[in-house]
């Protein structure tokens, strides 16, 4: 791609496919981290919450006139209907103030990084969490960070989005070590060190979707 180019409806729609493809390929993985130091549901819940989103999308989105943000709008209002516990209502409101962050045409660099950083007040907003608490928002806040200085350097919307995939997953690896302070996690204690956190894993992933899909439907301004 080339810094000229936009990201359209068409990359939403596959960034929603693409999230559904990696909730329903780690699955058990996400179920695993979550037996650890949470309810064990979460693999479960966000691969039916994405599942649901793609009927939704290819039921009620047109690719002609349709736009990043009317994608991103309808992925939160069924994410916040389909995903049980904390994820939904964490993840609805990312999309929906990724949603805001998108305007109403098609996305550039600067905006794409807006969208991240978007979703990430979003979560801390309904979270209540701050980064190094063991949540999902450490994965979304480097991501928010290294989109942020990716769109100041002039990069494309894909990279941009590939420089917030690579935060995230260095993001969620870091929770590994840390002690949990919130969430159902934090009722561990100290118990809850040696685990990846569930919802930053599955974060990486969905952003990392974010990435693969821009990789093949940049739209050229």
């Amino acid at each position: 791609m080339t810094n000229s180019e936009l990201l359209s409806s068409a990359w939403a729609q596959e960034w929603m496919k693409s999230c559904a493809a990696a909730a329903r390929e780690h699955r058990e993985e996400l179920i695993e981290l979550d037996r650890a130091i949470g309810d064990s549901d979460h693999g479960e819940n966000v691969d039916r919450g994405f599942r649901a989103v793609v009927d939704k999308v290819a039921a009620e989105i047109s690719s002609d006139d349709s736009t990043v943000a009317d994608v991103l709008k309808l992925t939160a209002k069924t994410l916040m209907s389909t995903v049980g516990g904390a994820s939904g209502p964490l993840l609805g409101t990312a999309f929906l103030r990724a949603a805001k962050a998108a305007g109403t045409g098609d996305i550039d660099a600067s905006t794409t990084a807006a969208l991240i950083e978007a979703a990430l007040e979003g979560i801390m907003t309904r979270g209540k969490a701050t980064e190094g608490e063991k949540t999902m928002v450490d994965a979304w806040a480097p991501a928010a960070r290294a989109a942020r200085d990716a769109a100041d350097a002039a990069q494309s919307p894909a990279e941009v989005l590939r420089a917030a995939s690579d935060a995230a997953a260095a993001g969620a690896d870091a929770t590994i070590p840390m002690v949990a302070t919130k969430g159902r996690a934090s009722y561990l204690g100290e118990r809850s060190a040696g685990h990846k956190d569930p919802g930053a894993a599955s974060s990486a992933l969905f952003l990392a979707a974010a990435a693969d899909a821009a990789d093949t439907t940049g739209k050229g301004a």
